[in-house]
């Protein structure tokens, strides 16, 4: 259960951080009340899955994966540009979180 939390944790925290880009430095109100109330949720998750995953492997995933897909979510959504730098910084941080997880993340 406890990966399916962390899961949950990286999803609200993706939400949170593109209401944040909505809030426009929280500047309206609906986005900035949504980017609190996801990584208070996010937290939470994150939380019930360090019982039994290991914080450091737990943190890197869910930065990790969260970094990588908050990118993805840019070049989607925002029309950031996705240079061939920033695909292979991608790939680097998934090796990353795959190699601390190979490390022993039980």
């Amino acid at each position: 259960m406890s990966w399916f939390w962390l899961a949950t944790a990286i999803a609200f925290e993706l939400m949170g951080t593109t209401a944040m880009k909505f809030s426009e430095g929280f500047s309206r109100w609906l986005p900035t009340a949504l980017v609190l109330i996801c990584y208070v949720i996010s937290f939470t998750f994150m939380s019930w899955s360090l019982k039994e995953i290991n914080v450091s492997v737990a943190y890197a995933i869910w930065s990790g994966v969260g970094t990588a897909a908050i990118a993805v979510v840019g070049a989607l959504y925002f029309h950031e540009p996705m240079t061939s730098l920033k695909v292979v910084s991608i790939g680097l941080i998934i090796l990353g979180v795959v190699g601390l997880n190979l490390q022993g993340g039980h």
